[in-house]
């Protein structure tokens, strides 16, 4: 979310605009050490009890014609603006969702529920919100019935650039990982959240090395430590010689492994968005992901579809279609043209008018 305020800021200066980012005061939050739990906590006494008055001083200081809380988890925040036109981002309703229980199987604690109702007690009141999706969109109506709040979908842009990269920048992408220079890969980034499915995405490796010419294939995994499930996943089914763990890559052996990769595997539960369904595609990348919205929307008609919820069935679904991989290719670059960053800034100038003159 820090990504995408720095995105915003810089895009809307580059374009004439006084942006200024305003952030809670981190006083508690130098005790902590690690990212712990306890970290967590006394960061919170920083963002909920301190921060309130902090952002009021500071945006009655900078006096704004409109505020914008970028992250839906601040939406408590939204009062710190006054009566100064204000509008808040949606990425998801994954948390709130969990919390309410909407996901089988899935629980949130006592503390969590407790933060995520305060969350949905502030997006409820907003007056104006943009989603990033119109899975979002969808999400947040069903959430929030009576909400009379404005939904703008406004789709990310890419956030920096992603290109198909030459062979030398992905041989040494992939020297970066110890692996060969020709080595067939698939490839999948995220981090460890249940929806995510990591777990999956090994799973359907596993079932696709069951045909001939899969056989060769590694399974490259961009992000953090695997999860102690996905490691004995891996041990029980011999995988260990063919996946990788590829923690904390830099942006440019990221962008390599794109570029070199046989297809992107992104087997999602769930998603707000889905950033590395268009990093790929812009890296020309072919896309293979979960058939069901948003990653319908974002990929669309430039991705392979797949149920992950079945691991075989999703094997078999990518071998019968595998020899279409090169119009996938194309038609990424087509689909990418729709999350240029000068598409997304003319949408939220043209939001920021809009409100600003609602309000008024």
């Amino acid at each position: 979310m820090l990504g995408y305020a720095a995105m915003l800021q810089s895009g809307l200066r580059s374009r004439g605009h006084e942006v200024e980012i305003i952030d809670p005061p981190v006083v508690f939050g130098r005790l902590a050490v690690g990212d712990g739990e306890f970290a967590k906590w006394i960061g919170y006494i920083d963002k909920y009890v301190l921060g309130p008055s902090s952002l009021r001083r500071r945006i009655r200081r900078f006096d704004p014609d409109i505020v914008h809380v970028c992250d839906h988890s601040n939406s408590m925040h939204l009062r710190s603006a006054g009566d100064k036109p204000q509008v808040i981002t949606c990425h998801d309703l994954l948390a709130i969702s969990r919390a309410r229980g909407r996901y089988h199987g899935l629980s949130t604690r006592l503390t969590g529920r407790v933060q995520q109702r305060w969350i949905a007690r502030g997006l409820a009141q907003a007056r104006h919100v943009i989603c990033v999706s119109q899975k979002t969109a969808s999400d947040f109506r069903e959430n929030f019935p009576a909400s009379r709040a404005e939904l703008r979908v406004i789709h990310h842009g890419l956030s920096r650039a992603f290109y198909p990269a030459p062979a030398a920048e992905i041989q040494a992408a992939l020297a970066a990982l110890g692996l060969p220079a020709e080595t067939p890969y698939l490839l999948h980034v995220g981090h460890n959240s249940w929806y995510k499915n990591r777990l999956g995405a090994m799973q359907i490796c596993a079932s696709l090395r069951q045909f001939a010419e899969f056989q060769s294939f590694m399974l490259v995994m961009v992000g953090p430590p695997w999860s102690a499930p996905m490691r004995a996943f891996c041990a029980e089914s011999n995988l260990h010689n063919w996946i990788v763990e590829a923690r904390s890559v830099s942006d440019s052996t990221l962008n390599g492994l794109y570029s070199g990769a046989a297809a992107l595997l992104f087997p999602s539960r769930e998603e707000g968005f889905g950033w590395p369904i268009i990093e790929a595609q812009a890296c020309g990348c072919p896309v293979i992901t979960t058939k069901r919205p948003p990653m319908t929307e974002i990929a669309g008609d430039a991705a392979f579809f797949i149920d992950p919820s079945e691991p075989q069935l999703a094997a078999q679904t990518i071998r019968d279609q595998w020899s279409g991989r090169a119009r996938l290719r194309e038609s990424g670059f087509r689909n990418i043209e729709r999350f240029s960053p000068d598409a997304m800034l003319d949408a939220y100038c043209s939001a920021y008018q809009s409100i600003v003159s609602s309000e008024r």
